[in-house]
């Protein structure tokens, strides 16, 4: 009886070997990976789902809150199922790096594929998809040849005149923080002391409420992510559609450094236990078929050059972007979140 089932064990493990032997190096090497993502499902699954599709790699995703989820890597420790972290804005990228959350990726194709300035200097996190952060002004109210520059919305002319989301907001962050690299810690302090001066009303809600407000004729420029704009271009709704339509994008800094752009971004996570299928993920998020995707679905602009970016960004024209190592916005982010509290920008 032993020797039969002997017989019959070895005769299974033959036969498991030789189907292993036979099957696609894509399958074997497929298992998991283990998403905390920063960005809405709706806005990030359906290229998980092809990734899945494409490699057979099962990606388990859990979304929440950026800050909420950099604190639950931070928590977990050792102990956290997490392969890749994905969220928004270089500076969150750097407050990842900068916990020890994240690890050093090594990867050719990223770097090749994704420019220097749109990911970290040391590797820990890359780009995946750009957002610019232009001025949006009243058509009915604005004539673009008033318009220039960040710097010129702290003249007099528009006092009353803009609306801004809070300065806890981290795209705003950046946006001083980037004004700091480029004119310097008090350039940018009498900027954006000059700045609030105009603001038309206290800072409150999220960018989609500025231009909302813009439209309504509470103040006749706001900044926000262009993004957002594209989502009201495409909505359903004739009030949100309505809006587009009173607006329009003006590209600052033409003359000089460029727009303000940033990204949303990933990196592998201090203590994945699959580093090899969170690499791939993150170069199949930087593929030419999730850049498209980026464009199409999300309103965001390619971080690859050569992409075809949707008929919506063509609508809005070529511009010029700044050309900042956004690893700067990270490092000057505690900086410029103290500049804008002794400005009074609430």
């Amino acid at each position: 009886m032993r020797s039969y089932l002997l017989k019959n064990i070895r005769l299974l493990s033959s036969l498991a070997l030789s189907a292993a032997l036979a099957m696609p190096l894509s399958v074997l090497a497929a298992d998991k990976v283990n998403v905390y993502s920063a960005r809405k499902e709706a806005l990030i699954k359906p290229i998980l789902d092809v990734f899945t599709k494409e490699t057979g790699i099962k990606v388990n995703l859990v979304t929440g809150k950026a800050d909420a989820l950099l604190t639950r890597l931070r928590l977990e420790g050792k102990a956290s199922p997490a392969d890749v972290f994905i969220t928004v804005d270089a500076g969150r990228l750097h407050r990842a790096k900068d916990a020890g959350v994240l690890q050093v990726t090594k990867s050719e194709i990223l770097d090749k594929a994704i420019p220097k300035n749109l990911r970290d200097v040391d590797g820990y996190w890359f780009g995946l998809s750009q957002r610019a952060r232009p001025i949006f002004y009243a058509v009915d109210r604005v004539k673009p040849e008033e318009l220039s520059t960040y710097e010129a919305l702290g003249d007099e002319k528009w006092q009353g005149r803009i609306c801004m989301r809070s300065s806890n907001n981290i795209y705003n962050q950046s946006l001083t923080a980037s004004m700091m690299e480029a004119i310097g810690e008090k350039a940018t302090q009498v900027w954006v002391e000059k700045l609030v001066d105009n603001f038309a009303k206290p800072p409150t809600g999220g960018d989609v409420d500025q231009l909302k407000a813009v439209k309504a004729g509470v103040c006749d420029v706001a900044i926000a992510n262009t993004y957002y704009f594209g989502r009201l271009s495409n909505s359903q709704r004739p009030q949100e559609r309505e809006v587009v339509e009173k607006l329009a994008i003006y590209w600052p800094n033409q003359q000089d450094r460029g727009t303000h752009v940033n990204v949303s971004g990933a990196g592998i996570t201090a203590h994945a236990k699959n580093v090899e299928n969170a690499q791939k993920l993150i170069e199949f998020l930087a593929s030419t078929e999730s850049q498209v995707w980026y464009s199409a679905v999300n309103n965001e602009y390619p971080v690859v050059e050569g992409v075809e970016i949707s008929d919506t960004l063509k609508a809005w024209g070529d511009f010029k972007q700044d050309s900042i190592d956004l690893s700067k916005l990270g490092l000057n982010n505690r900086a410029a979140v103290e500049l804008m509290d002794r400005a009074g920008w609430k």
